[in-house]
């Protein structure tokens, strides 16, 4: 996964597989999913990242404890 801020565009895009795009969706305003020709997520796409959140340039990755491990 890899996580990209552009400050110029202010975009913020969250790649999650490598692929081709073959589809975009745009369920909300500014929120765009990219899908490969299966149908597969590839990437989502924040517009106006600074408007949806206070520090675009900022990432905290977790990965969550395993429960009833």
């Amino acid at each position: 996964m890899k996580v990209v801020f552009d400050p110029e565009t202010d975009t913020l895009a969250v790649y999650v597989a490598d692929g081709t795009v073959a589809e975009s969706d745009e369920p909300r305003l500014g929120i765009i999913l990219d899908y490969d020709a299966a149908g597969s997520l590839l990437a989502i796409e924040i517009l106006d990242a600074s408007k949806h959140m206070p520090i675009p340039r900022h990432v905290d990755f977790e990965v969550a404890a395993r429960h009833g491990s």
